[in-house]
């Protein structure tokens, strides 16, 4: 596998995995909206708490950089990204929805 299938690839799962989570926090967000005043408070306590927006954007803008890398930069640009990542996923996963 060359390199340009190799990141094409590798953009695709890790696009369909921040998409994944998107969905994810707007069905959170829609959640704290509709939910009565101590919820809400809740959950925006654990939005704020986890700053699972952020860390998505910040992931997004890695995917965005790696998309348009070559194959010199790729390998930084990756170890990069999967440190932001990994920090998504955990904001992702310890926000609980009900």
């Amino acid at each position: 596998m060359g390199f340009k299938e190799m990141k094409d690839a590798y953009v695709a799962k890790m696009d369909a995995q921040l998409s994944e989570w998107s969905a994810k926090l707007k069905e959170m967000k829609a959640k704290a909206e509709k939910a009565a005043a101590q919820g809400r408070i809740e959950y925006q306590q654990q939005l704020e708490k986890a700053r699972a927006q952020e860390k998505h954007e910040q992931a997004r803008r890695k995917l965005d950089e790696i998309k348009a890398a070559t194959e010199e930069r790729w390998e930084a640009l990756k170890s990069g990204f999967e440190g932001a990542w990994n920090e998504l996923k955990k904001s992702v996963d310890s926000t609980k929805i009900p």
